[in-house]
């Protein structure tokens, strides 16, 4: 949800950065390791955020300054925090650290059924659905949001009235790569919480998936990563029970369950462009 949320700010300003993989994965070896070293959470997510940033600044200054090719640059970049974060994380391997705590709120975590449910997760949880509410509110309501808008639909347009369409389009990227690294270091320091090399296994590419499935639209993003995430738990579950099903093919269901999303909401071209921005993957070159 997180980095689908940063990638959807950048979309909409018009980047198509496909380097989310890498970045998820810098982000998470380097909220890790300040983790590890300094025994705090809070740096360990801040560092993960300021990783997330540098790695999304390298592609912005490529495709923004330099004006190379959206497609192939996002490309390398993943490939390149795949490499940068096997070679800073391979003294870390096989350690761990303590994972972020779970909020408990009175009378409201021991309700029955709906307590564990709702009621029983870290910060970094709640604060995602927030990070979304903020980011809906900003693109719909707000005057930065609409700047947004116009520089994703109209880059050209949006110059000649005196908007800065360059500086927008390095915030969201900006904040689309930390967001991302942000991501990956729930991966490290919640979900497992520990350095496994490729930990991300794709989530950066679904992240990717799950903006086109939100028809660039925020709250559309939250049924995406619940979708994702809810197949994810049946997987588990299923390999539990012993179910007689390749444990291979229980692996693939929540990257198969993407796909056929795709693929339905796909066939009708006017829900997948209804809110696509008109300039996305274009660079832009003042006259």
């Amino acid at each position: 949800m997180l980095a689908s949320t940063g990638e959807l700010v950048a979309e909409r300003s018009g980047v198509l950065n496909l380097g989310l993989e890498g970045i998820m994965l810098v982000g998470a070896v380097a909220g890790f390791s300040v983790a590890l070293h300094s025994g705090s959470l809070g740096l360990g997510l801040l560092a993960a955020l300021l990783a997330g940033a540098a790695m999304a600044l390298i592609f912005a200054f490529l495709v923004l300054t330099l004006r190379t090719n959206q497609v192939a640059t996002g490309l390398a970049l993943t490939l390149f925090g795949i490499g940068l974060s096997a070679f800073l994380g391979r003294d870390l391997v096989g350690q761990t650290v303590t994972p972020l705590p779970k909020l408990s709120f009175p009378v409201l975590s021991d309700l029955p059924f709906i307590g564990p449910l709702l009621f029983r997760f870290d910060a970094v949880v709640y604060g995602s659905l927030a990070v979304v509410a903020i980011v809906a509110w900003m693109l719909a309501r707000s005057r930065l949001g609409l700047q947004v808008r116009a520089v994703g639909e109209a880059p050209h347009s949006a110059h000649a009235i005196g908007i800065r369409v360059a500086k927008l389009r390095y915030a969201s990227v900006l904040f689309g790569g930390a967001m991302a690294g942000l991501g990956g270091a729930y991966l490290s320091l919640a979900l497992t919480p520990m350095w496994v090399e490729g930990m991300t296994a794709g989530r950066g590419w679904i992240a990717l998936a799950q903006v086109v499935f939100a028809t660039w639209k925020p709250r559309g993003v939250i049924w995406g990563a619940y979708l994702f995430g809810g197949v994810t738990v049946l997987q588990f579950h299923g390999q539990g029970l012993g179910l007689a099903i390749p444990s291979e093919f229980l692996s693939m269901l929540p990257y198969l369950a993407t796909i056929v999303v795709l693929v339905i909401i796909c066939r009708n071209p006017q829900t997948i462009l209804l809110n696509k921005p008109m300039s996305l993957g274009q660079n832009f070159k003042p006259a």
